[in-house]
């Protein structure tokens, strides 16, 4: 018996066929059906069985979704992204057809928020010259940083900033976010607009940038924010490589504009083997996969099942949890 041979031809929930962070979206279908037990779960494993069974389907999700599958829905009510952007999505095709969205915010908060953590203590405590020396069995004495009493400014406050403002609470730094709606607050000591920004950018050691790519955040860190930055600051990327301008980040460090930068997306991606920043002592990059967490599934799982769960007891696809639109 084949996944899509459980009896329905309309099944509860359509998983499509793409996994992520190399992790196989059975696992997605196991998770949904030990949460949802009375209800249809549906994997298509293949484009061809993704486009036989979304004719029929009420509720899909997936990483994407292009317009060919959605023209092809008869019954699609909503669409549960499995990543918490959407700016890959034909979100305008799904309204047009009356659609309602639901993302992943929140699913990847506790393991960014640990990367970040980990890539900040890396530059404090100057890890990265510590395994040079140790690839050459070289005992030398260095000099380190300390983060306490260091000005952490955190641009994004969404679920992923908050969890990284949380974790940095016992570590007894001064934390400024950057948000576009500052009177909404936030877990920071101070919260300021992105008309602030120069201003936190002058009192910062360590730089986080947790923000969606958008119109306003493109290219948003570049030659003017980077002189602005004292010279001891280091950058961390986990929001979109377009966010920084690559190669004003690229004069930065040459010029010694800032101390390094924690990169785990970049512009361009994947970074080509022939890129100048893989050439920096200063520079520690990682494959985008700072998303990356064993509790991924789970976690998507969890949004999911309230969600159908509302419908089930509601038949309304109005106020669901993490509604895009």
């Amino acid at each position: 018996m084949t996944d899509a041979e459980t009896g329905s031809e309309a099944p509860t929930v359509l998983v499509l066929s793409r996994g992520t962070h190399g992790m196989p979206m059975s696992d997605y279908v196991s998770e949904l059906r030990e949460r949802l037990p009375n209800h249809e779960i549906v994997r298509a494993r293949t484009p061809e069985e993704e486009r036989e069974f979304i004719v029929d389907a009420e509720i899909v999700t997936g990483l994407e979704i292009d317009e060919a599958l959605i023209s092809r829905a008869k019954n699609l009510q909503l669409f549960a992204a499995a990543s918490a952007g959407t700016g890959h999505l034909p979100l305008n095709a799904l309204e047009s057809r009356g659609v309602a969205v639901t993302n992943a915010s929140g699913v990847h908060g506790p393991n960014i928020a640990e990367h970040v953590i980990g890539a900040i203590l890396t530059f404090t405590r100057n890890f990265l010259r510590a395994e040079r020396q140790q690839e050459h069995g070289e005992w030398r004495h260095f000099q380190a940083h300390e983060l306490q009493g260091s000005t952490v400014t955190i641009v994004g406050l969404g679920a992923i900033g908050r969890a990284i403002a949380e974790r940095l609470d016992g570590f007894g730094v001064e934390t400024i976010g950057v948000r576009y709606s500052p009177e909404k607050g936030g877990p920071t000591d101070e919260v300021v607009g992105f008309d602030g920004l120069h201003d936190a950018l002058a009192r910062t050691e360590y730089l986080v940038l947790a923000c969606p790519l958008t119109p306003e955040t493109r290219g948003l860190i570049g030659t003017a924010e980077f002189s602005t930055l004292p010279p001891n600051a280091v950058l961390v990327n986990i929001a979109r490589g377009k966010v920084v301008e690559t190669d004003a980040l690229v004069s930065a460090l040459r010029g010694n504009a800032i101390r390094g930068a924690a990169l785990d997306v970049t512009d361009p991606e994947p970074l080509p083997e022939d890129h100048s920043l893989w050439n920096f002592d200063n520079v520690l990059i990682t494959p985008h996969m700072a998303g990356h967490t064993p509790e991924y599934f789970a976690r998507l799982a969890d949004i999911l099942a309230d969600n159908v769960e509302h419908v089930t007891e509601t038949g309304s696809y109005d106020d669901l949890r993490n509604a895009v639109r």
